[in-house]
C-alpha cells in the first residue's frame, strides 16, 4: 500500500517533553555512557517496581539476551528437553535450540491463547529441563500451575514475559513468580528504552550474583592491584563452569529513559486497557470476531490488540484473510498476523523441529486478526478503525453497513 491510513506502528508510545529534556541532559552530563549510575537507578526502580522481595532484576540490552542467559544457567546438554509453546516470537525456543536442547512444542489453550498445561504435562519426559511460559499478548499464563509441575518433576520454569510487562498473576507482577522471568522493552512493547533494552529476573541468589558478570565480558576486580593501572584495569574471568560470557549490557541513556517511563507505566498500561476494552465493547454484535479470553487471577497488560475471526462458525462463507483485505484495500487499516507456529518455520524445520501435534496453536494462526494498536494513535483515528472494522463485518456477512 502507498499509503495507510491506520498503520501498523514500529513506535508503541510517544515520548514526553519533560522525558526528552531529562534525556537530553543524561546525553550532556552521563559519564560513563554504560554501566553507571542510570543502570542502577533503572535497576532499583525495575526491582521496586515489579515487587521483586526475592531475588534479583539486571537490565540487558534485549529478553532475548536476557533468555539466552537463562539457557545458560539451565545447564542444557545435548538431547535435553525445553518445553515452549508453538504460538510465540522465534526468540522465547532459539536460545535453547542454539545449546543443543530439543524443543517440545506445546499447545495453547483455546480460548486463553497461552500455553497450555494440560497439553505440557502430556509432553513432559525424564529429558524435561525446562518449560517457557509465554505470557502473550500480555496475557499470563497459569504460573501457579507450572511451578507445582516444576516442583513435582524438578523442571525449571522460565517467565516469558517480554509482552507481558505490568501484568499481574494471583496478586503479583507477571515475571517474577517463576525461576526466571524475562521482559522487553523492545520499540513495539508498553514501555520502551529508545527501541532496544530488557530485563531479567532470577530467583536463586546464587545464580543472580552472577548475571552482572554473564553480561559484561566476565569483568571484575582483581584480586589485588599495585597500583590502580596494574596489573590492568579490570579483570576478565569465567563466571560460570565451561561457560564463556557474552556482551549484554545496556547505555545509560536507555537506562535514565527506562527508569524515567517506570513513572508511567500504569498509565500507558491504563491507556491501552481503556482502547481495548472500548474496541472489544464496540464490535461486541459480531460474534464471529473472538478476543482472548483472560484466565481467573489475570490482570493483562493489554499489550496488542489480537481477535480471531470465526465466521464460517456463524455461517458466513468468508475467511481472515477477506477480513484483513477489506480492512487493508477499502478503508487502509493495516491489521496484520502473529505469530507463524514455529514450527512451520525453515529454520526450525532445517533443525529438525518441524513437527508438533498443536492443533490450537494451528487453528488460531490461520484464523487470526492483530488490529494496530499503537498508543500514540489519536482518538479520531481510533474510532475510524473501530468503524472501518464494523463495516468490513458486515460486508462479510452480505450487509449494508451505512448506519455505522
Amino acid at each position: 500500500m502507498d499509503s495507510w491510513k491506520i498503520p501498523w506502528s514500529g513506535k508503541a508510545h510517544d515520548f514526553t517533553d519533560e522525558e526528552i529534556s531529562f534525556i537530553v541532559n543524561v546525553m550532556k552530563t552521563a559519564d560513563p555512557l554504560t554501566q553507571g549510575k542510570y543502570l542502577k537507578l533503572f535497576e532499583e526502580e525495575l526491582t521496586r517496581y515489579l515487587g521483586a522481595d526475592t531475588g534479583s532484576v539486571c537490565a540487558l540490552n534485549s529478553a532475548t539476551s536476557a533468555l539466552e542467559l537463562v539457557a545458560a544457567f539451565c545447564g542444557l546438554k545435548e538431547g535435553d528437553e525445553v518445553i515452549v509453546p508453538g504460538h510465540t516470537f522465534t526468540a522465547s525456543a532459539l536460545p535453547f535450540l542454539r545449546r543443543g536442547a530439543r524443543i517440545i512444542w506445546a499447545d495453547i489453550d483455546p480460548l486463553t491463547w497461552v500455553i497450555s498445561a494440560d497439553d505440557v504435562i502430556n509432553k513432559i519426559t525424564k529429558r524435561t529441563k525446562a518449560i517457557v511460559l509465554v505470557h502473550l499478548y500480555g496475557v499470563t499464563a497459569d504460573v501457579g500451575k507450572f511451578i507445582k509441575i516444576g516442583a513435582d518433576k524438578k523442571i525449571l520454569i522460565v517467565e516469558d514475559a517480554a509482552q507481558a510487562f505490568g501484568a499481574m498473576h494471583a496478586g503479583k507482577r507477571a515475571g517474577t513468580l517463576a525461576d526466571f522471568g524475562v521482559f522487553s522493552f523492545h520499540a513495539q512493547k508498553n514501555m520502551t528504552t529508545f527501541g532496544e533494552g530488557g530485563a531479567l529476573y532470577v530467583k536463586d541468589a546464587g545464580i543472580a550474583a552472577k548475571v552482572p558478570g554473564m553480561r559484561n565480558f566476565g569483568a571484575k576486580p582483581f584480586d589485588k592491584k599495585e597500583f590502580y593501572w596494574k596489573p590492568a584495569m579490570t579483570n576478565i574471568d569465567t563466571v560460570l563452569d565451561n561457560e564463556l560470557p557474552y556482551k549484554f549490557t545496556i547505555s545509560e541513556i536507555q537506562c535514565a529513559i527506562g527508569y524515567k517511563l517506570l513513572k508511567r507505566i500504569e498509565s500507558l498500561n491504563n491507556s491501552r486497557k481503556a482502547r481495548y476494552l472500548e474496541f472489544r465493547k464496540a464490535l461486541s454484535a459480531f460474534p464471529e470476531l473472538v478476543f482472548q479470553k483472560v484466565p481467573d487471577g489475570c490482570e493483562p497488560s493489554y499489550h496488542l490488540l489480537p481477535a480471531k475471526y470465526e465466521g464460517r462458525k456463524h455461517g458466513i462463507a468468508s475467511t481472515r484473510d477477506d477480513l484483513i483485505k477489506a480492512l487493508a484495500f477499502e478503508y487502509k487499516v493495516q491489521a496484520i498476523v502473529q505469530y507463524y507456529p514455529l514450527y512451520r518455520y525453515d529454520l526450525y524445520k532445517k533443525c529438525g523441529q518441524g513437527k508438533a501435534e498443536c492443533p490450537n496453536t494451528d487453528n488460531l494462526f490461520d484464523n487470526m486478526v492483530s488490529f494496530p494498536f499503537h498508543q500514540w494513535m489519536s482518538d479520531e483515528d481510533f474510532g475510524y478503525m473501530v468503524n472501518s472494522t464494523k463495516k468490513a463485518l458486515m460486508k462479510l456477512r452480505g450487509q449494508k453497513n451505512d448506519k455505522v
